[in-house]
């Protein structure tokens, strides 16, 4: 397991039409380092978000989409997301809330 801290498990916010419809019930979807596993994020998510109390997370590894440049194939590379829920009388995000 990689030795990771805190800030460099979060990458950046999944902004799409079925995240922002889910933010609604607090489930918020980020972009997490692949090495990453469940309780770094958690820990990452109440470090980084003052007053935020963390109930689930979902995790999904997906693989990297073939691409061709002229004759050359290739892939791009393998990413992971996670569906962070929080709980009802935790603290809202406020990096979505201007979205």
């Amino acid at each position: 397991m990689a030795n990771l801290q805190y800030f460099d498990v979060i990458l950046r916010p999944v902004v799409t039409e079925k995240s922002m419809a889910d933010m609604s019930e607090k489930k918020y979807t980020f972009l997490v380092n692949p090495e990453a596993n469940k309780i770094q994020i958690r820990e990452a998510v109440e470090k980084m978000f003052e007053g935020t109390k963390v109930k689930a997370v979902n995790t999904m590894n997906l693989d990297g989409k073939k691409k061709r440049r002229g004759m050359v194939f290739g892939k791009t590379a393998k990413t992971k997301k996670a569906i962070v829920t929080l709980t009802a009388e935790s603290k809202e995000i406020e990096i979505f809330s201007a979205l």
